[in-house]
């Protein structure tokens, strides 16, 4: 079973926020932040805005799993420890006052009541801190793996992956990518269509979808020999052109696929409503944006577009 992260999203609640004074103060923020940064919030009962704000922050730490913890200290309870850190510089005569914390040090903060969002990009400033935890790693050790052809052990660290972290795009496009290796088309579109919408519009799961729709198109796609004398045949067949270049794509000849649609679109731009720009932008949205494939059709066709 893959290891990253698992310490800090196996922490339960209890250590993930914490009612902190002076006595644990060391322990709950100091030290603990050598491990991952540590949200404190410095409150008090008779302040209005704190009141909105604790349950917001503790919502925000409780949604990064584990990637930040959060203690709260009641500056009426503990005052020595407030003047202690007014005096190193942090500024509690206000409240509420919130400070990340990292490797025992200070490092961001904020002062007052401010939006949800506000808080989400203060967490996630102070999460970055300490990298990802090892998910990075992850994702490329299953890109490999699909790669190099296994697909099921791609599919369970990408799997492993979005336990950790439910929102991470790439691992949902490896994915579905694993369950399109795999052949389970319908997999494939389950876990894409299942995917939150936070990350619904990103580029990985932008290129799953265009790999759901050229392997739908695969599955329907004709025999290149026979498709390929129809062309030779009647050069100005363009739906042969076309099914053509689905089945030349259907075979993995991506390349062979491009230089069919850029001939069938510079014949006629129009036919059957632009399907030869749109197939076009369907196999580059599927590969990776930096593929020379895609770099080189894309120029092509803009070439002709703006000739």
């Amino acid at each position: 079973m893959l290891e990253f992260g698992q310490a800090a999203a196996a922490a339960p609640q209890s250590d993930l926020i914490k009612d902190t004074t002076e006595a644990t103060f060391m322990a709950d923020v100091a030290d603990a932040s050598n491990e991952v940064p540590v949200i404190v919030d410095f409150w008090a009962p008779w302040c209005g805005p704190c009141k909105t704000l604790g349950p917001a922050l503790e919502a925000a730490v409780t949604a990064a799993r584990g990637k930040v913890r959060m203690a709260k200290i009641n500056v009426d309870e503990n005052q020595r420890l407030a003047q202690a850190l007014t005096q190193q510089g942090l500024p509690l005569q206000s409240i509420p006052t919130v400070v990340a914390f990292y490797q025992g040090r200070p490092v961001d903060m904020f002062q007052g009541n401010i939006p949800p969002a506000e808080i989400k990009a203060f967490i996630d400033r102070a999460a970055a801190l300490a990298g990802d935890g090892g998910l990075s790693e992850a994702i490329e050790a299953a890109e490999a793996m699909l790669a190099e052809g296994a697909a099921v052990d791609a599919a369970q660290t990408f799997a492993a992956i979005l336990e950790e972290e439910p929102e991470n795009a790439a691992a949902y496009g490896g994915m579905v990518r694993s369950h399109l290796a795999l052949g389970d088309l319908d997999q494939a579109e389950a876990i894409l269509n299942g995917a939150p919408v936070s990350i619904s519009k990103s580029p990985e799961l932008e290129a799953a979808h265009a790999q759901i729709e050229l392997a739908k198109q695969a599955a329907n796609a004709g025999p290149v020999a026979d498709l390929r004398a129809a062309v030779d045949a009647s050069p100005d067949n363009l739906q042969a052109r076309f099914d053509l270049a689905l089945a030349l794509h259907a075979s993995g000849d991506v390349q062979g696929a491009v230089d069919e649609l850029l001939d069938l679109f510079r014949r006629d731009r129009e036919w059957n409503d632009g399907a030869a720009k749109t197939q076009l932008f369907t196999i580059f949205d599927a590969l990776t944006a930096q593929d020379p494939i895609a770099l080189n059709g894309r120029r092509k066709l803009s070439s002709m577009i703006f000739a």
